[in-house]
Parts: C-alpha cells; sequence; structure tokens
C-alpha cells in the first residue's frame, strides 16, 4: 500500500484541538470532538478509513492480542504508533504511520494534528522510546 498523504485526510481532523482535561477511561470510542487525545484521534482516522478498533488505552493496545498484532517487519501505512520516555507502553503517546518515515498525531504539547518524520519523536524527551507498532489485524497485509 503507497503512503497517506495530508490532502487525504478531511478538513475535520485538522480543525481539532487537543483536550487536556479528556477522559481516557471510556467503554466505547467517543466522538472524536468530546474526546480529543492522541489515541481517540489515531483510532478516529482509523475509522474514518473504515476500520474500527476498541477505545484502547495506550498499555491495553500494547497488551492486545485481539484486534492488534505486534509489528515484526517493516513499518505499514496505518500502523499504530507507540513512544515514551521509557519502554513503558502505560501513558505512551500513539501516532499513525502515514507511510515514507512520517506519522500524523495529536499532542498536548503541538494541541493541533501534525505530521512529523518518525526521527522527529526522537529527539523530544516525551517521545524518545519507540515501543513498537501495532497493526489492526483487520488491516492485514494491507488494505
Amino acid at each position: 500500500m503507497k503512503g497517506i498523504s495530508a490532502d487525504e485526510i478531511p478538513e475535520r481532523f485538522w480543525q481539532i484541538r487537543y483536550d487536556p482535561d479528556h477522559d481516557p477511561d471510556t467503554r466505547a470510542l467517543p466522538d472524536l470532538s468530546e474526546s480529543p487525545n492522541c489515541q481517540n484521534f489515531a483510532y478516529a482516522l482509523l475509522k474514518h478509513l473504515g476500520f474500527e478498533i476498541s477505545p484502547f488505552r495506550s498499555s491495553n493496545l500494547w497488551e492486545d492480542r485481539s484486534e492488534t498484532d505486534l509489528v515484526e517487519d517493516e513499518l505499514r501505512p496505518l500502523d499504530l504508533l507507540l513512544f515514551n520516555r521509557t519502554q513503558n507502553p502505560w501513558g505512551a503517546h500513539v501516532a499513525l504511520y502515514l507511510g515514507e518515515d512520517h506519522a500524523i498525531h495529536l499532542s498536548k504539547k503541538q494541541s493541533v494534528p501534525v505530521i512529523w518524520p518518525l526521527v522527529r519523536f526522537v529527539e523530544l524527551a516525551e517521545y524518545r522510546t519507540f515501543i513498537g507498532a501495532k497493526r489492526l489485524r483487520k488491516i492485514g497485509a494491507g488494505f
């Protein structure tokens, strides 16, 4: 699968602003406008592209084996990337891989969605450790 470009992401996603008061403990994926954080942003973008995922917190996403698989080969577009200060997935930041060594994410620090080269994540203390990537089983070898 070829990468996803910024032009393919609807304007409504670019209008989202990070909410520092979001509640990450939700049983169902809330509307992105109700709880804009890194996970919900990535999951809403996946949903827009036709893929569903449970509203996992980052540590639950990392542990999940029912909806996702650990990526042990090259990254592919739509892989979920986890970054943190350490290898601990609890509280890890989630980004969505777009291809060509770039990912989109929503963070408290930037407050708006941004596309970064992967090298930029590890340059910042809060994302310096790439924990790993998870791939939706529904995507598998590509969609």
